[in-house]
């Protein structure tokens, strides 16, 4: 059981978005590296890092809110967001990002991931966000009209280190992850799964872990709202026989 908090960026602080919408957005933290800082010390282990403006710009637009989180915290974080190209992988692997996550490219240069995955083996990742089951791209601005497990199979035996699965309809709602897409995923390829969108108390992570056959969840409302604790959700979660892990 691996959990994420998330920090999403936009315009350089740290923010929450309800189903992807851009124009629905909460500050959490005008001060990223600050609320990095907060859960390093709440005991979260690892962080999740999304560039939002670079998802809708198909380029870094974050960079020194992320270059800020980097020096000041030393847990292992992973970002998505804008990343299109070998380049910007190369270049954020560098300054010390552990993962990056492809998303928008996931789909439309299926071989630049591979290529990736290859190239840094444990290093890269594919984040799938899914409208009522069709992969959303360009910052969820637009809907392709693949699944999210058609695109996933794409990876099966490539080397990519775990797919990120987001409900968006779900995302920023506090009502619960997808587990029917969870478990479909799950089923579907070997790659470990990481469920996102909809986490909002501890039995929704239990049932992740448990009913969905995730192998991580990430999670922001829920951790900005002060609703729950990591300590008491890793109590609670261990309790239930479920183990704390990284899948890297």
């Amino acid at each position: 059981m691996i959990l994420f908090p998330a920090i999403d960026l936009k315009d350089g602080l740290a923010v929450r978005l309800q189903q992807g919408d851009m124009a629905r957005a909460t500050i959490f933290n005008d001060d990223p590296a600050a609320q990095a800082k907060i859960f390093a010390t709440q005991g979260f282990d690892y962080l999740h890092l999304v560039d939002l403006d670079g998802a809708f710009a198909g380029k870094p637009m974050n960079a020194a809110a992320v270059e800020c989180i980097l020096a000041a915290v030393k847990m292992p974080v992973q970002l998505g967001g804008g990343i299109r190209d070998r380049a910007t992988i190369e270049a954020w692997l560098g300054k010390g990002i552990r993962r990056v996550i492809i998303g928008t490219a996931a789909v439309r240069d299926p071989a630049l991931v591979k290529d990736a995955a290859r190239a840094f083996p444990g290093h890269v990742a594919v984040g799938l966000d899914a409208r009522d089951g069709k992969v959303a791209v360009e910052g969820w601005a637009e809907t392709s009209t693949l699944s999210a497990l058609d695109i996933a199979r794409r990876f099966e035996d490539a080397g990519v280190a775990a797919i990120i699965y987001t409900d968006v309809a779900r995302d920023g709602m506090l009502k619960g992850l997808n587990l029917d897409a969870t478990i479909a995923l799950a089923d579907a390829v070997s790659i470990p799964v990481i469920a996102s969108g909809g986490a909002g108390a501890v039995e929704h992570f239990a049932e992740v872990f448990q009913e969905g056959r995730a192998d991580a969840a990430l999670a922001a409302s829920i951790f900005h709202f002060g609703l729950e604790s990591i300590g008491e959700l890793k109590q609670q979660l261990q309790a239930a026989g479920i183990p704390m892990r990284w899948p890297l």
